[in-house]
């Protein structure tokens, strides 16, 4: 079973959708015993990096989410999902993420010719060998939504970069620990395969 976080972050349903498309049993819950029995758990999420943090905090789904990651469940964060895996983001200043992983996150500086936010398909330059791009070619095209960006402090965990205004860390990947800047929901044959490749782990 895959568990979805409910923080009250909007984009679950479609993550939901994906997924019963692969055939899997999906729970959106956050009742932290069906989270820490899940085979898979994702936070997906679109909106605010505060208003997100400070919902993770008054469900106590940070704790969740730190046992979730020590056990070694695959986990995987979407969007505003990734965002809070890292430290600090220049769109909430002064409020902590997750700090699971290492970097922060900054605004996609203006560009002209530009819009922001980032809405539409980009594509990917995989790199440093992706489980979750298996099958994946070069250069595929997934769906953004977004007006900050990843800057991972380790190279070496980032799988996917995209160039929109700047250089973005579009996917990473540590241990148990995966996700994506993008929408592998939204993002046709190559999302579901990424979103498969997950299942599969």
């Amino acid at each position: 079973m895959i568990a979805i976080i409910d923080y009250d972050a909007g984009n679950i349903k479609s993550v939901e959708k994906a997924l019963k498309k692969l055939g899997q049993e999906v729970s959106i819950t956050r009742d932290a015993e069906v989270i820490l029995h899940a085979d898979k758990v994702i936070l997906p999420g679109v909106g605010a990096f505060g208003d997100a943090m400070s919902n993770l905090k008054k469900y106590r789904l940070d704790e969740v989410i730190y046992q979730v990651v020590e056990k070694g469940t695959p986990f995987l964060g979407i969007c505003l999902g990734l965002q809070l895996l890292f430290e600090k983001s220049e769109e909430s200043k002064g409020v902590a993420g997750l700090g699971i992983l290492e970097g922060e996150i900054c605004r996609i500086p203006d560009c002209e010719g530009l819009k922001i936010p980032h809405m539409g398909w980009n594509s990917l330059h995989l790199t440093n060998d992706g489980r979750l791009f298996h099958g994946i070619e070069e250069g595929a095209y997934v769906y953004f939504v977004h007006s900050y960006y990843l800057k991972a402090k380790d190279e070496a965990i980032v799988k996917a970069t995209t160039e929109y205004s700047t250089h973005i860390h579009a996917s990473v990947e540590k241990g148990n620990v995966f996700a994506c800047q993008f929408h592998p929901e939204k993002s046709s044959d190559v999302g579901m395969q990424i979103l498969k490749n997950f299942v599969e782990l």
